[in-house]
């Protein structure tokens, strides 16, 4: 059998597809161009995170958390200075030289799309305030209910692993515009796990969720999170959404839709 990427080129269907159920007891999910369009992230969370930061930044400073979240700036700040970078001064001699200085190098970082956790911390704070408000309604694809349905019925731990904060991964599935998907995610892994390129990380994983490496399934839009994966023994399958650039090479199963993945 073959699966079809968006050339309509038939690429050879990974064996993962075809594997009983009982081969797997875990599915490993990014998020960003695999549950979630990039769109949504791009065009929504981070100009959102943008446009109320300063504000936020203002009202909560005081906060042990978000505290600890600007210190870890500034010494990601010095590290720049020290490596050559030219990131935003960070003033210090007036009375609102600290929050005019956070605000630009955060943005500074998001316009290099960086994966401090930091940043990410302080982003899925902001996100928080408008998930609860209201302001805020995740994106997912329209599989992807279905799909977290059907993997319970399995019996199959689904667990969710991305560059932004634990919290905002949260939130993300707590606040869709299908409803609630939380229940379904047994737990969240970030950039606190590790890189998501070291394979390392996903040894970590599979030591958390005491799953061994052949028994998860890991689900990516990434070729070099998979490389990763795989080295560290996971299953591997490449998730090419409509729209997405043509992949190039490498040796991962190629999944259109989440229907594909272990159907019932």
């Amino acid at each position: 059998e073959i699966t079809r990427n968006l050339t309509n080129k038939p690429v050879p269907r990974s064996p993962i597809f075809h594997m009983s159920e009982a081969n797997v007891r875990a599915i490993l999910l990014d998020i960003e161009g695999t549950t979630t369009p990039i769109k949504f992230v791009y065009e929504v969370l981070f100009p959102f995170a943008h446009h109320h930061l300063k504000e936020f930044i203002r009202q909560h400073s005081k906060s042990a958390d978000v505290s600890a979240d600007i210190e870890a700036l500034r010494a990601e700040y010095h590290a720049d200075m020290e490596n050559g970078e030219k990131p935003p001064h960070w003033r210090v001699d007036a009375d609102d030289s600290w929050l005019e200085s956070v605000t630009a190098y955060v943005h500074w970082q998001m316009k290099q799309d960086r994966k401090s956790t930091a940043l990410k911390s302080l982003q899925g704070k902001i996100w928080e305030a408008g998930y609860l408000s209201g302001s805020l309604l995740s994106q997912v694809y329209s599989d992807v209910p279905p799909a977290c349905a059907r993997w319970r019925k399995q019996e199959k731990k689904i667990y969710i692993y991305s560059s932004g904060s634990i919290l905002a991964q949260k939130l993300l599935f707590a606040h869709t515009t299908y409803g609630d998907l939380s229940g379904y995610i047994s737990g969240y892994f970030d950039t606190t796990t590790g890189a998501k390129r070291a394979p390392a990380s996903y040894r970590s994983i599979s030591e958390a969720i005491s799953c061994s490496g052949p028994e998860v399934l890991f689900v990516s839009d990434a070729s070099a999170e998979l490389d990763a994966a795989a080295v560290a023994s996971m299953k591997t399958a490449l998730c090419v959404r409509a729209g997405s650039p043509e992949p190039k090479g490498g040796s991962h199963g190629i999944v259109n839709t989440f229907d594909n993945i272990l159907p019932s």
